[in-house]
């Protein structure tokens, strides 16, 4: 159980109390809203002020007993207790609605004193309006929520007892009080459906969000894996196409014979180049059937241990002496470890083509415990001939791949001068 769990009464209650982060700022348009509708309301509260001085609530309960009537007034001199409009007070009632939304428990408690501080029998409908939408901006803006609600519930109280024997110009359930609790209740739950309806946004944004990261990252992937591959299948043939064909341009004068014989191996070559490549360009091109046992039509398989001999014969023909002993285990190798065992021996011997010219390779494949073990030696190079540079990137993508079945990959330099790889690939899950 976290922290959040454990939090007594007290400090949700404290937490409850305390102020929102702050909103957005308001848009010009919003404010001359705010601006036009308070001075609106203080305008018609002042005329009605004016015009109707005694349109208050209408006070129920017995009559009172009859006074005589006081005798009327001189020219020009009106009855105080009849004609008396508080002016400041009406003002105060209606005009602070202009900032509402920028302080709303402000303008709510200065609205609702100013209605009640003109008094029962002066206070109109209009009064009882600018209350109820003070009490709605309130609960619906403020940034103390709970605060809020405490705040409308003192109104109620208040408005309840000052206006006890007095009702508005609306229907006849309805009081003050009510009207109130009602603009409150309704703002409650304006608020609390923009408050979902902003998190749903916000969540369906994070989900958007993390499915377009996962793409990006699974495309990454599919290049780094589409990259490895076709270093795999281009590198090692390109590397003996080159080899053989600066072997047939040194002896094409001399010995035609031999030159023939290069450039034969050059065409095998580059034959089987593009037969791996049209291979992976088909996977990634065709669509998906639902059937991984069946290549696609006019595709060949991936290669694996099997075509190890064709292998070593090119490279062979590249002038690289190369001896080999295998030991497979009795059971058939999945296709995706007979693929990496066959990568393993290919990018090694390029390695050796490219980088140790002129020298003699070892290849020793053997299974102990569950694993398949492979290891390529070279005795360094023996000619000349500055060895190609490299970038290391046909290693580690050798060590990705491995890492997909739970492999291993070691290279180094030998005491002898020489380079090894080795690999230690689980050939069954048991």
């Amino acid at each position: 159980m976290d922290k959040g769990e454990r939090r007594g009464p007290r400090q949700q209650l404290r937490d409850a109390f305390r102020p929102e982060p702050r909103p957005a700022p308001l848009s010009r348009r919003a404010v001359r809203g705010d601006v036009a509708l308070a001075v609106l309301l203080t305008v018609v509260a002042l005329i009605v002020a004016a015009r109707y001085p005694d349109s208050g609530p209408v006070t129920y309960g017995p009559e009172p007993p009859a006074r005589p009537a006081p005798p009327p007034p001189g020219p020009g001199i009106r009855d105080p207790e009849i004609y008396a409009a508080p002016w400041p007070l009406v003002v105060l009632s209606a005009l602070p609605l202009a900032v509402r939304r920028w302080y709303p428990l402000a303008a709510f408690t200065v609205v609702l004193f100013a209605a009640l501080a003109i008094g029962e029998h002066r206070t109109s409908w209009i009064n009882v309006l600018t209350c109820v939408i003070g009490a709605y901006t309130a609960v619906m803006y403020s940034r103390y929520r709970m605060g809020a609600m405490v705040a409308l519930l003192c109104a109620a109280v208040f408005a309840g007892i000052a206006f006890r024997g007095t009702e508005p110009v609306l229907p006849g359930w309805s009081s003050p009080a009510v009207v109130l609790l009602v603009a409150g209740v309704l703002a409650a739950l304006v608020r609390f459906w923009r408050r979902q309806l902003t998190v749903s946004r916000d969540r369906y944004a994070e989900l958007q969000q993390t499915q377009g990261e996962a793409m990006r990252r699974a495309v990454d992937e599919e290049r780094s894996r589409i990259a490895a591959e076709l270093h795999d299948v281009v590198t090692h043939n390109v590397s003996v196409m080159v080899i053989q064909a600066g072997a047939a341009r040194k002896v094409m004068d001399a010995a035609p014979e031999r030159s023939k014989e290069a450039l034969l191996a050059v065409e095998a070559g580059g034959r089987a180049a593009m037969a791996e490549l049209r291979h992976v360009m088909g996977l990634l091109a065709a669509p998906d059937t639902g059937r991984n046992d069946t290549p696609a039509d006019g595709l060949e398989p991936q290669p694996g241990l099997g075509q190890l001999d064709a292998l070593i014969e090119r490279v062979r023909a590249a002038g690289t002496p190369v001896d080999i002993m295998v030991d497979l285990p009795p059971e058939p190798l999945s296709p995706g470890v007979d693929l990496a065992a066959y990568r393993v021996v290919q990018e090694a011997l390029t390695n050796t083509i490219k980088h140790a010219p002129g020298a003699d390779a070892s290849v020793t494949i053997g299974c102990a415990d569950g694993h398949l073990e492979i290891e390529v030696t070279d005795t360094g190079a023996a000619r000349d001939t500055p060895p190609a540079d490299g970038n290391g990137r046909g290693l580690m993508g050798l060590r990705e791949r491995l890492a997909v079945y739970g492999g291993e990959l070691t290279a180094g330099p030998t005491l002898a001068g020489g380079f090894r790889i080795m690999a230690l690939i689980p050939w069954r899950t048991a």
